[in-house]
């Protein structure tokens, strides 16, 4: 089992936690863009608060360990390892509580280049453990505005991780798809399940709208948030969101093996 310790240690040295890659030029323009209420950084959540700009960095210095002083604008921002730990013990003890109860399942990515190994061993490990994995949707097309204008991709499942990826784009068990931050496929996914009575999950894990998008539907949604992600940690302190852990969400794939066992041993789900 891996110790608490030595994933701290992992943390630090794979960029997980400590200093990130993510800028704090990237952090406050996603702030000032959620004080906004600009959907590119609401990603599906509808605060019930005034979330001032100020207030934003105030919970991301909660939540995160980032530079609570707004005159702190450049250089690369920071998560506390300790925050990180912490959220993962109750994203894991969410996982424990589904495992018990079976409960069917949801799970999805808008980072399939980088997390999709991880998300995919829970699946694994919570159908092992009797929950049903649902994969609601597949092949549905879902219209994401993006920066380059409206674009249009396919819902897909890859070992039970839902993703979308371009039309034309999938090869068999390829993990190739899209980074996307957009709600509107989870939205999809649970009006498929919806249609045809059901089942629905009665946990949602995943990032970005996935997390945000289930949450504010009223499902209880956990998931992995950067410091550049305001919105699930915001969903966090008014209780549409159960867990958001701080981490970075876009270092190499292999860098998440051993917070994958860390939340497995965790969960009494290690197989």
């Amino acid at each position: 089992m891996l110790s608490t310790g030595a994933l701290r240690t992992h943390l630090l040295a794979a960029r997980l936690a400590g200093p990130v890659a993510t800028s704090r030029e990237e952090s406050l323009r996603s702030y000032r863009l959620f004080a906004a209420r600009d959907p590119r950084a609401l990603i599906g959540l509808d605060p019930e608060g005034d979330w001032a700009e100020r207030d934003v960095i105030g919970l991301m210095a909660d939540k995160c360990g980032v530079s609570a002083d707004p005159g702190h604008v450049s250089g690369q921002d920071v998560i506390d390892p300790e925050l990180t730990l912490t959220a993962l013990d109750a994203f894991a003890e969410r996982l424990a509580v589904a495992a018990r109860r079976g409960a069917p399942v949801l799970l999805g990515t808008g980072h399939p280049h980088r997390l999709l190994g991880f998300y995919a061993a829970l699946a694994d490990a919570l159908s092992a453990a009797g929950c049903a994995v649902l994969t609601p949707a597949h092949g549905r097309r879902v219209d994401i505005t993006t920066r380059f204008g409206l674009r249009t991709y396919n819902l897909e499942y890859v070992r039970r991780v839902a993703l979308v990826r371009e039309p034309g784009a999938r090869r068999p068990g390829c993990a190739t798809g899209v980074h996307t931050h957009s709600p509107l496929p989870v939205r999809l996914a649970l009006a498929a399940a919806a249609e045809v009575g059901g089942p629905l999950p009665e946990l949602v894990v995943g990032d970005h709208g996935w997390v945000c998008g289930a949450g504010q539907l009223g499902f209880e949604a956990i998931g992995l948030a950067d410091t550049d992600d305001p919105a699930l940690f915001v969903g966090e302190a008014e209780g549409v969101v159960s867990v958001a852990v701080p981490l970075d969400d876009a270092v190499r794939s292999d860098y998440y093996l051993p917070l994958t066992r860390y939340v497995l041993n965790r969960a009494c789900l290690s197989q």
